[in-house]
């Protein structure tokens, strides 16, 4: 019998894999729910998925390797980079998903979490004030009027699956639904930034690269203190502080 690995596990959700199988267990029905429907809409390589019983998912492995890791330089290619690019645009020009979307849904909402998430780190001592404030400053540029497309909503560089310089799967889509097409690419290039303007050439048009750049400063704001509390490191070298401090 195939050994279980656990692949993630927080008290929110979990995922583990055996042989070419992967279970996903989730407390929120909803989630698997938006991630089973865009996975059925989204017209880029996704997993197949083998069957359903609440609270569990059950899809299949897809073919590749992952693009990268957060931390670790990437060893695919410029071109694999690109092509992760295009996909991407395949993907912000379908149609929009019926549903909203799980994150934040405007600039208003966006700054009232990114303002108080901010006195959150600096008065729980989490990260320093004056790395607080500045990229503050720098994440205020994403925040501004955007047209919704259909976006992936977590597109980590994991989540990308390439061979032979071509997407064969993205994975985990439940926080898939209308967004911010620049929320999707940053995201995506997050500690990767030598290979933004290979992503942007695949995606093929013209992006505000400093609005990218203000949404690696605001995720990994948003972010940090919800990975300390569910047992991740955002510290650990090229991860989310390593993104801050390279703001400074």
């Amino acid at each position: 019998m195939d050994e279980v690995e656990v692949v993630v596990a927080h008290s929110e959700r979990a995922t583990l894999r055996v042989g070419d199988v992967f279970l996903k267990v989730d407390a929120d029905q909803a989630r698997i729910d938006v991630e089973v429907e865009a996975m059925a809409l989204a017209p880029v390589p996704t997993p197949e998925i083998l069957w359903r019983r609440p609270p569990v998912l059950a899809i299949a492995a897809v073919p590749g390797t992952v693009l990268g890791h957060l931390g670790r330089p990437s060893t695919a290619s410029p071109a694999a980079w690109a092509a992760a690019g295009a996909a991407v645009r395949q993907l912000h020009e379908a149609p929009l998903p019926p549903w909203s979307g799980r994150r934040r849904r405007g600039p208003g909402e966006l700054a009232a979490e990114l303002d108080g998430e901010c006195e959150l780190l600096v008065a729980n001592g989490v990260l320093p004030a004056d790395l607080v404030t500045r990229n503050h400053r720098v994440a205020e540029a994403a925040i501004r009027p955007w047209t919704p497309v259909f976006t992936h909503g977590d597109l980590q560089v994991e989540h990308v699956f390439v061979d032979d310089d071509r997407v064969t799967g993205i994975i985990d889509w439940s926080e898939a639904g209308r967004g911010d097409a620049l929320f999707d690419l940053a995201t995506l290039t997050l500690g990767h930034e030598e290979h933004l303007d290979d992503v942007v050439t695949g995606y093929g048009t013209d992006v505000d690269l400093d609005v990218i750049r203000a949404w690696w400063s605001l995720r990994s704001l948003l972010g940090v203190r919800w990975l300390v509390e569910h047992g991740f490191d955002p510290s650990a070298p090229g991860c989310e502080v390593d993104v801050l401090r390279s703001r400074m």
